[in-house]
């Protein structure tokens, strides 16, 4: 009797919580490390913490970049579920397809990722009925060409460059094609299988076109520098779908923040640690878009910004 009486004082002694309350193993992994991707991990990181999840309390958080290399993530995937984390957070494509193949049970939140439905992540935009959801940084090609058109008015040729195995490289590739054929603009697209054929890649656009189109292809990003580098001795305009470009040497963007998509990404992680089920939440697409441009880089690529231009942008950093 004295021990059951104990026994009860005990468990009234203990801080009363609730499941949502108790620790929670959130695993964040990417293709590779770069600004881009830094930026959706922190957002989400930044969520969970606003949300009310305190970092070794109620929540860990695991992060692990496959460095470039697809095996290197599918090895990262099986760590993760056999760490038995409560959500898998996916950065980009290859990271995704890799982590989908190792569980059909952990909840998957992908980030950052162009087609979910290209890369056969899901169906449609509908719930998936999966252990899938996520946020997608789809931007409609129509937009990005009058970008395109809004800082480089005559452009008549377009560079780009992309990674064969990335589907989000080759399906805005699919759309470039059409889209600028349509408007009787010539499109130069250059495959490079690794960040070493970045350099190559360009040089191959010398003198063939007028401005040279980027986006989130993980090869291109990695090695941006080296891009930057030939677009400012050649003086070619390097325009990009994501802001985080111009910091690197872009000379205008024209798409979301990756920061933003993160926030919205660890918005689902949140609903997901709370018990709703993930095959329930539809995916979803990365919300406001930014123009952005770098005034000391349209100095080194030969280019000058109308007056409309500079004010219709939402940010304008260099000297005016």
């Amino acid at each position: 009797m004295r021990r059951f009486t104990l026994l009860i004082i005990m468990i009234l002694l203990v801080p009363f919580y609730s499941f949502a309350d108790a620790m929670k193993n959130v695993a964040i992994t990417a293709i590779v490390e770069h600004p881009s991707l830094d930026q959706i991990r922190d957002g989400v990181k930044d969520e969970l913490t606003d949300s009310g999840y305190k970092l070794n309390e109620n929540l860990t958080i695991q992060y692990k970049s496959a460095q470039g290399s697809s095996a290197t993530a599918a090895q990262i995937a099986r760590q993760f579920i056999s760490a038995k984390s409560d959500v898998i957070v996916a950065i980009a494509t290859p990271s995704a397809q890799a982590t989908a193949a190792a569980t059909k049970q952990i909840p998957i939140v992908f980030a950052g990722i162009t087609d979910p439905i290209a890369a056969k992540l899901t169906k449609d935009w509908k719930p998936t009925g999966t252990n899938i959801t996520g946020v997608s940084d789809y931007q409609e090609i129509g937009p990005q060409i009058d970008f395109m058109k809004k800082i480089v008015p005559n452009v008549k040729s377009v560079g780009y460059i992309y990674s064969p195995s990335e589907i989000n490289s080759t399906v805005v590739l699919k759309h470039l094609q059409t889209l600028l054929a349509e408007q009787g603009i010539a499109l130069f697209a250059v495959p490079a299988q690794r960040t070493a054929d970045i350099s190559t890649a360009a040089f191959s656009l010398k003198g063939k076109v007028d401005l040279i189109y980027t986006t989130t292809d993980n090869n291109v990003v990695s090695a941006y520098e080296s891009l930057v580098k030939f677009a400012n001795e050649n003086k070619i305009p390097l325009l990009a779908s994501f802001p985080d470009a111009i910091e690197r040497g872009a000379v205008a963007a024209y798409g979301m923040s990756y920061y933003d998509v993160g926030r919205q990404s660890g918005k689902l992680v949140v609903r997901i640690l709370k018990g709703e089920a993930v095959g329930t939440i539809a995916p979803e697409l990365g919300q406001a878009l930014r123009l952005v441009i770098n005034m000391d880089a349209a100095k080194k690529q030969g280019i000058t910004f109308t007056p409309e231009v500079i004010e219709s942008a939402d940010k304008v950093i260099g000297n005016h």
